[in-house]
């Protein structure tokens, strides 16, 4: 059953997404306007991630261009970067907005952009449309920059809220990075080693 749940997970998200938009005015209505935009990105992240993750899509372009055609991002690594690593981290993310400082919502928000940016990144680098492109520009990036501009006009996007969400985003995506060449590396490695032992 988990293996099911690893390898289809973005259908899921999908329709949970769609769901959480039907009830958002419902489930928001007496929230702030940081607070409403910090949970927004849920749903919204969901439906990112159908676009990215369908016929699992992302995995296989990242493994061709990131990971020089190595397998360095498994069905299992991109379940936990996107529900654990996405879902995980906005809901704290909100939780922290509503208990302790609305100024930590912008976790969520700039995890959006900095997707979307290096959405657009990989375009102009590759030259070519890579999943998840559409929505992290024309959702993300948008909706983005409004969020941060509503926590502005609130008050809370100070200076020290500012640089948590960013380093926090950034720091997540630097992170699967790392992980991609790390795991790299040590295919490479491992080939190296198989191909000496054949020499031999």
């Amino acid at each position: 059953m988990f293996e099911r749940l690893i390898m289809y997970w973005v259908y899921g998200g999908a329709l949970a997404g769609i769901l959480l938009l039907i009830m958002f005015p419902l489930l928001t209505s007496s929230w702030s306007v940081p607070l409403t935009l910090t949970f927004f990105h849920l749903p919204m992240y969901m439906l990112h991630q159908y676009e990215e993750h369908d016929k699992d899509r992302f995995r296989i372009f990242f493994n061709e261009t990131i990971g020089g055609g190595k397998e360095v991002l498994s069905p299992l690594a991109v379940f936990i970067i996107n529900v654990p690593g996405v879902w995980g981290v906005i809901a704290i993310a909100t939780y922290l907005a509503a208990n302790i400082n609305i100024g930590l919502g912008l976790i969520a928000v700039y995890l959006a952009v900095i997707n979307g940016l290096v959405h657009i990144g990989h375009a102009l680098l590759f030259k070519r449309y890579n999943p998840g492109l559409v929505t992290g520009a024309t959702l993300f990036l948008p909706i983005g920059v409004y969020s941060i501009w509503q926590f502005q006009l609130s008050g809370s996007g100070g200076f020290a809220a500012q640089a948590i969400g960013i380093v926090v985003a950034v720091a997540i995506h630097v992170a699967i990075i790392a992980y991609a060449r790390a795991k790299g590396a040590f295919l490479s490695e491992t080939q190296n080693v198989a191909s000496q032992k054949k020499c031999g």
